[in-house]
């Protein structure tokens, strides 16, 4: 990408840069003639930066490699950017779920970095041209919009960390609950397996002799029922068939 044919550049400028693209944001001076190279606003589906470079003759006079009045169109280059964080922070201010804060550090990134290197550019474009006051305003401009950059980013991340944290907190939450029923359901289930087979054998269509007997052996039979539950209950909390009330009478 090459500057300009009708600007008067020293060559020591045009020499430094290359052939297929502008490079990264850097200020270039030579002779009292300063040239900002600068990245428009970067946009997340275009990787590929578009590049405008401004010229400052020594006379103080601006122009821009696109048309417009060079001071003007820099002064609106400057306020695009400013425009960019404001959008973000207006999303910043709107997000709920951690897929909005997302969205927001991922449009954040690209605008971060563009930001700090367009603040380091105008710093360098300032020191050659100390007694340009424009440029100490550009430059000033610069960091507050990149200082607030740098705020939403640690906003937005934080935020995300929370409600990532939060939602953790739900998901083990219910995970408990589960596992709290779970557990009483095989509390029961243990409690009154021996008493459900201990029926389906007695249950059986077959002749056993005990048909006619007391009601008596009825409530043996159950109550031997729940008490061989209890003691598989006791197993399934213990991982012991001893009663452990017993074993602390003993002990």
């Amino acid at each position: 990408m090459k500057l300009p044919a009708t600007w008067a550049v020293p060559d020591q400028i045009r020499y430094r840069l290359g052939q297929k693209s502008a490079g990264k944001q850097r200020a270039m001076i030579a002779d009292g003639h300063l040239v900002l190279i600068l990245h428009k606003v970067p946009e997340l589906e275009h990787r590929q930066r578009e590049a405008v470079f401004f010229w400052r003759q020594p006379d103080g006079r601006w122009e821009a490699s696109v048309n417009g009045v060079g001071f003007q169109l820099l002064t609106q280059h400057l306020k695009a950017y400013s425009l960019a964080e404001e959008n973000l922070t207006q999303q910043y201010s709107q997000a709920r779920t951690s897929e909005d804060y997302f969205n927001i550090l991922e449009n954040l990134a690209p605008l971060q970095l563009a930001t700090k290197n367009l603040h380091a550019t105008l710093q360098s474009a300032r020191e050659a041209i100390p007694e340009d006051r424009d440029l100490i305003d550009f430059r000033d401009e610069t960091y507050e919009i990149e200082r607030s950059l740098d705020l939403l980013y640690q906003n937005s991340k934080n935020a995300l960390d929370f409600a990532m944290a939060k939602k953790a907190e739900e998901q083990t939450r219910l995970s408990l609950e589960s596992l709290r029923s779970a557990n009483r359901l095989n509390l029961l289930a243990s409690i009154f397996f021996p008493l459900t087979a201990i029926s389906c054998v007695f249950g059986m269509n077959l002749s056993s002799g005990l048909e006619t007997q007391s009601p008596v052996l009825f409530w043996m039979v159950f109550i031997s029922g729940i008490s061989l539950g209890l003691i598989v209950r006791n197993w399934v909390l213990t991982g012991s068939l001893s009663n452990p009330n017993i074993s602390k009478k003993r002990s």
